[in-house]
C-alpha cells in the first residue's frame, strides 16, 4: 500500500541559505549560541546511541558470536589444515579482520536506527530545532563509533586466543578501531538519508559490506592475486584498514605468513600506516560530507 506523504511547509524553504545547515536562526542567537547548542545536540545524539548500546545486553552477545566463530571455528581449522611452508599462525593473520567485522555490524545498525527515526516521525522532530544539520549527523555517527569500538575492545581482549599479547601497542589499534568504526558509521549515516524503507536499507547495506570485507584482505594476503582481482582489493578502502589494523598489531599478526608478505602495494611501495589511516579518515569525511548534503536535501 502506497504511503502518503505529508506536506510540511518548511520543505518550501530548503532553497534558502540555511538549508545546508538545518532550520533557520531565530533572532537573537549568535555564532557563539549557535556552536553551544551543536556541541549539545551532538552530545545528547552521542548520549542516545550508546544508552542503546548499553541496555541491549543479548545483541551485545549476540554481535561477539561471528567474530568468535570466525577466529575460534575458522582461524582453527585452517591454520591445521595449511602447511608451516605457507602459513606461520593463520589465526594470527585472522584477527585483524575478525575486530573490522565486529565493529561492523553496530556501527551500520546506527544507520537502520535513522530510517526507523523517520518513520516514526522522531527524525522530523530533531530537524526542528535551530542546529546545524551536520552536527545531527555527527552525534550520531560519534554514538554509532562509540558502540562499534566497544565491540572492538571485547574482541581486542580475546587477543591471546590468536597469539597477540596484551601490549601497549594495541592502544594505537584501539585508535585505529575507534576511526573504522566512526567510516563505517558515516558510511551507514549516507546509506540511510538515501533509502526510506528499513527492508530495503538491510538488503542494500548487506550486498555492499559483504563483497567489501572479503575483498579487503582480511581472509587471505592481498599481494600476488590475480590482475583484476588484485586491483579491486587494492581500490577497496577497507583494505587499508585491515592492513593498519594488522601492522600495528603486536606478536605476529603483520607476518603471520609465511612469506610475510600481506600488505598491498602501489606500484611496488607499500604505503605506510599512517597514509592508510589517512585513507580511511578520507572515506568517513567524504560519506558524512555526501549524507550532510543529501539529509539538507530530501528531509
Amino acid at each position: 500500500m502506497a504511503q502518503t506523504e505529508v506536506h510540511d511547509p518548511r520543505a518550501e524553504h530548503t532553497d534558502s541559505p540555511d538549508a545546508d545547515h538545518g532550520a533557520p536562526v531565530p533572532p537573537g542567537i549568535g555564532n557563539g549560541s549557535r556552536l553551544a547548542q551543536d556541541l549539545r545536540t551532538m552530545k545528547v545524539l552521542w548520549h542516545r546511541e550508546t544508552i542503546r548500546f548499553s541496555r541491549n545486553r543479548l545483541r551485545i552477545a549476540m554481535g561477539m558470536v561471528t567474530p568468535l566463530m570466525f577466529l575460534l571455528v575458522l582461524g582453527t581449522g585452517l591454520n591445521s589444515a595449511m602447511s608451516e611452508e605457507s602459513l606461520r599462525n593463520f589465526r594470527a593473520f585472522l584477527f585483524p579482520g575478525v575486530v573490522l567485522m565486529s565493529v561492523q555490524a553496530p556501527a551500520i545498525a546506527v544507520g537502520a536506527s535513522i530510517v526507523w527515526d523517520r518513520r516514526s516521525g522522531f527524525l522530523r522532530q530533531m530537524l526542528v530545532a535551530p542546529v546545524r544539520r551536520s552536527a545531527i549527523l555527527v552525534g550520531i555517527c560519534l554514538g554509532g563509533a562509540t558502540s562499534g569500538a566497544a565491540y572492538g575492545v571485547l574482541v581486542l581482549l580475546l587477543g591471546p586466543v590468536a597469539d597477540v599479547p596484551y601490549h601497549p601497542m594495541l592502544l594505537v589499534v584501539l585508535l585505529q578501531v575507534v576511526l573504522v568504526s566512526f567510516a563505517f558509521t558515516a558510511l551507514g549515516v549516507a546509506a540511510a538519508v538515501c533509502i526510506r524503507r528499513p527492508e530495503t536499507f538491510q538488503v542494500a547495506v548487506s550486498m555492499c559490506m559483504l563483497p567489501l570485507f572479503f575483498l579487503s584482505g582480511a581472509m587471505f594476503p592481498v599481494d600476488g592475486l590475480p590482475g583484476w582481482l588484485g586491483t579491486l582489493v587494492r581500490l577497496n578502502p577497507l583494505t587499508y584498514a585491515v592492513d593498519a589494523l594488522r601492522r600495528s598489531m603486536p606478536g605476529d599478526a603483520a607476518v603471520a605468513m609465511g612469506d610475510g608478505s600481506v600488505s598491498p602495494e602501489w606500484w611496488g611501495w607499500t604505503p605506510p600506516v599512517l597514509v592508510e589511516a589517512g585513507l580511511v579518515a578520507t572515506l568517513a569525511v567524504l560519506a558524512l560530507a555526501v549524507a550532510t548534503r543529501r539529509f539538507s536535501r530530501v528531509e
